[in-house]
């Protein structure tokens, strides 16, 4: 028979549901040791508590940097119980068990976040004895119950009042999240003292030495991208989008949303613009004195593909584009906000997800990791370049206003199709877009034959490419479709081919030295 709890050490940062679980123990008759301002919270519930630097007879010091380092502490969670040289030792130099330890750790993730934080307010939140005393418990799980996650208060205090113990089960599960937590919390302050280092934050970051992941669950998925694949969402997520309607996200419609979140955010101080996507590749785009216009020219674009597709606008939603996106068929709507009558239109769409953009995703990533089996990672850093301010014009023609207007609109979509990628566009609309094909001619060809579908005139309009036109053939097409003006990366050896080719047609083609390979 297991023996029962007789000695707790509480010392938390968030005190957010612990009272009950104290109050548990201590009608357990359960010794309760605490520090500083948890122990201020208890006795001010009526609870008995011993101040840990009384337990100890070693004061708290340093500004409270030194308090839960000392044997007795350490000693306590450690020891082996039954193990008759660790009884003897703990004997003669008067240390007690600690049966129970809940700990949680200084804010630091919150305290780095918080705008204006400075790096002292970073070193101050990082936490030694926190992470001390979880790892000393959780390593002698055996017989120590350790705690680190507010969630599993009721489950530890109902075993407590059932048995007076909790089961081995349960210790080892709850040791799992403690090295789990103490892991991320490592891994964020070596993140953050990474970046910190960089004197001159325009040079290329330094790729880390070793890749640290620190993603809590943030919600379980019914499945992945397909039914018969298990999923969940991990990482920081509802910081940064808020769901206010609609059944629960899927696994492809969080990569879709992100995918149009980040898509709008080229646009975040444009005039009011809309854009539909489909499996995270854009299928229309629209820019007009108002939100509903800009619904109009985005579906122009395709009327076929959004069914079924995420819609995004960099504006708050307003009830006349509820109505005119309420005529067909869309997953998730991503928006800054929504408007009440928006709201009120939207909201009889049971299965349509309404997604508040809460602070703006795109630009936040330092760093993009994927997985490529075998247990190994790609990291890169994130592509958050813009349209360069200079272009570089390199044919004969100088662009019109025009043409160079619908450069810029162009080349941010372009970033975020799949390669290859070819978007023809005006200065107000994307026209045609071609994606993800093997060839970029192919590529030309779909947008062309979008565009055609859609009875839109390619006359006068800009190609954009992703990359540059290894050969002439594929300028040509987009001269023959309709377009005077191009705008891609450069760098092919036949580069000159394709400006004389370009010369030749009178268009006017821009180089940005910039490629947006996405795959």
């Amino acid at each position: 028979m297991q023996k029962k709890i007789e000695r707790a050490l509480l010392s938390v940062s968030d005190k957010s549901g612990l009272l009950p679980l104290a109050q548990t123990l201590s009608a357990a008759s359960v010794e309760l040791i605490s520090t500083g301002g948890t122990a201020k919270a208890l006795r001010e519930a009526g609870l008995k508590v011993t101040d840990l630097s009384a337990y100890t007879g070693f004061p708290e010091m340093l500004d409270g940097r030194v308090k839960t380092l000392h044997p007795k502490v350490h000693g306590g969670l450690l020891y082996l119980r039954g193990n008759l040289a660790h009884e003897a030792a703990v004997r003669e130099h008067g240390i007690q068990a600690i049966d129970l330890v809940v700990v949680n750790l200084y804010p630091f993730e919150k305290a780095v976040a918080r705008p204006g934080a400075t790096f002292h307010d970073a070193i101050e939140n990082i936490d030694i004895g926190g992470p001390s005393m979880l790892r000393s418990a959780a390593k002698n799980h055996e017989s120590v119950t350790v705690v680190v996650d507010a969630a599993d208060y009721a489950v530890v205090a109902q075993q407590i009042k059932e048995a007076g113990n909790t089961t081995p089960e349960l210790r080892r599960k709850l040791a799992g999240k403690v090295f789990a937590r103490t892991s991320a919390y490592d891994g964020a302050i070596a993140a953050y003292l990474t970046e910190s280092d960089r004197s001159d934050r325009s040079d290329k970051m330094d790729l880390p030495s070793t890749m640290l992941v620190a993603a809590p669950l943030a919600q379980p998925l019914r499945y992945g991208e397909n039914p018969h694949q298990k999923a969940a969402l991990y990482g920081r997520f509802h910081e940064y989008f808020k769901q206010l309607h609609g059944k629960e996200l899927s696994y492809n419609n969080i990569l879709d949303l992100t995918a149009a979140a980040n898509l709008i955010g080229e646009f975040q101080t444009d005039p009011p613009t809309l854009a539909i996507l489909k499996h995270t590749n854009p299928c229309g785009i629209g820019q007009a004195a108002s939100l509903h216009e800009a619904w109009d020219k985005a579906l122009a674009t395709d009327r076929q593909a959004p069914f079924g597709g995420i819609i995004a606008a960099n504006r708050h939603f307003d009830g006349a584009t509820a109505n005119a996106v309420a005529e067909i068929f869309s997953e998730v709507i991503v928006a800054p906000d929504f408007e009440s009558d928006a709201l009120s239109i939207l909201q009889k769409k049971k299965n349509l997800r309404l997604i508040m953009i809460l602070k703006p995703s795109h630009g936040s990533q330092q760093w993009e990791a994927r997985s490529v089996g075998a247990g190994s990672y790609l990291m890169q850093e994130a592509d958050v370049a813009g349209v360069p301010a200079d272009l570089k014009i390199v044919t004969r023609r100088q662009p019109t206003d025009l043409e160079l207007a619908a450069m810029r609109f162009g080349w941010r979509v372009v970033k975020h199709v799949k390669s290859n990628a070819i978007v023809y566009a005006a200065s107000d609309r994307t026209l045609g877009i071609g994606a993800g094909q093997m060839s970029r001619v192919d590529s030309s060809k779909i947008a062309v034959w979008k565009a055609n579908e859609a009875r839109l005139s390619l006359k006068g309009s800009v190609v954009c490419s992703d990359a540059f036109f290894p050969f002439p053939d594929g300028l040509i097409a987009a001269a023959d479709a309709g377009a005077t003006a191009a705008i891609q990366p450069g760098g092919s050896v036949r580069d000159a081919d394709v400006i004389a080719a370009a010369d030749e047609r009178n268009m006017a083609m821009a180089f940005t030295g910039v490629r947006h390979f996405r795959h």
